[in-house]
């Protein structure tokens, strides 16, 4: 991948993750390779299936086992190969130096915890500080996500506060011990416009406070438009497209990616009179049976015989931009 080497934070490289299920092998994550800088945002886009909570899992070590396993890669975080780490030596890099902050906030606070109690334990797990600093560290995180009289919040259960505050107290929780690394796995989908708004301008503000990159999974562009600097666009578990934001909008070079452009409301009133969106036909492929060569073949409207016979590389488009099309073949 392009720039320079000495400001990468984590490097993905030939990961491949796959579950056994009573149908067959599902590959869920092929070769996938990205790096992320310190202090950047990287986007995973990609429809509902295409593998991109699954290559987030594989970075956390969170892929159970059985079904799943991480069968080759290296995912190289701060030097260190995560997937050569014991468990032990992982635990104390989750919630410390990688934090998650996952899609529905609701299924991941204990609902018999007050919230402050569930910051201030993440906090004593890997610090060695009081029960009062604990909850002391906590209140002022509640503070900082911008949770209005943030003592008596914490005090509250999960159930007693809205979605977009508990989503909040979830990114508290994950930035409490100021990891170099938050994986936001579709942080606001479950959340009105307005509190994604809020909560994304969030995001990028301790993004800058706290020097802290982020990889946000999501399959709305407009966010990675406004949040990311990188963008990797997966389909059936791979990379089909990595690049630059300002790349990738300007000249996409895979098929799935003008799709996924095309598929963005206008705001600019100039839609044409016939529709309102364009979409992508067809289904995301049954990953138990994929078509042999390219696995966008069957919705792409520029396939040719090539396409159907072998799985096209991804192919340098220059300035670090990669699309895995035969068109781009040189």
């Amino acid at each position: 991948m392009a720039g320079g080497m000495s400001d990468v934070l984590l490097e993905v490289k030939g990961l491949q993750t796959c579950f056994h299920t009573d149908e067959g092998l599902i590959m869920a994550a092929v070769g996938v390779d990205f790096v992320v800088r310190q202090g950047e945002t990287m986007g995973l886009v990609g429809e509902s299936g295409s593998g991109k909570s699954v290559a987030a899992l594989s970075i956390m070590r969170l892929i159970p086992e059985p079904p799943g396993k991480i069968v080759r890669g290296e995912v190289l975080f701060e030097g260190r190969d995560l997937l050569a780490l014991s468990e032990r030596e992982m635990r104390r890099v989750r919630g410390n130096r990688i934090s998650m902050i996952f899609q529905e906030p609701m299924t991941c606070l204990n609902p018999v915890m007050r919230v402050g109690d569930q910051i201030a334990e993440a906090v004593r797990v890997h610090r060695d500080v009081s029960r009062i600093e604990a909850r002391s560290v906590a209140v002022d995180m509640l503070k900082k996500v911008g949770i209005p009289d943030p003592a008596r919040r914490a005090r509250e259960f999960p159930h007693r506060l809205s979605g977009g505050m508990r989503q909040r107290v979830m990114i508290g929780m994950a930035l409490a011990c100021h990891p170099r690394l938050i994986i936001a796995d579709e942080p606001t989908t479950a959340l009105d416009v307005t509190i994604q708004a809020q909560i994304l301008d969030l995001m990028n503000g301790l993004k800058a406070d706290f020097q802290t990159a982020v990889i946000l999974i999501t399959h709305d562009l407009g966010v990675i438009a406004e949040t990311a600097q990188w963008v990797a666009v997966m389909y059936a578990g791979r990379i089909v497209e990595y690049a630059g934001v300002k790349d990738l909008f300007a000249s996409p070079g895979h098929p799935y990616t003008q799709g996924l452009l095309e598929s963005v409301p206008s705001l600019d009133g100039e839609v044409p009179p016939d529709r309102m969106l364009r979409t992508i036909p067809g289904m995301v492929p049954n990953l138990l049976d994929l078509p042999p060569g390219c696995a966008f073949q069957e919705r792409c409207p520029f396939a040719f015989d090539c396409c159907r016979g072998e799985e096209p590389p991804l192919f340098g488009l220059g300035g670090g931009h990669l699309s895995r099309c035969w068109l781009n073949e040189r």
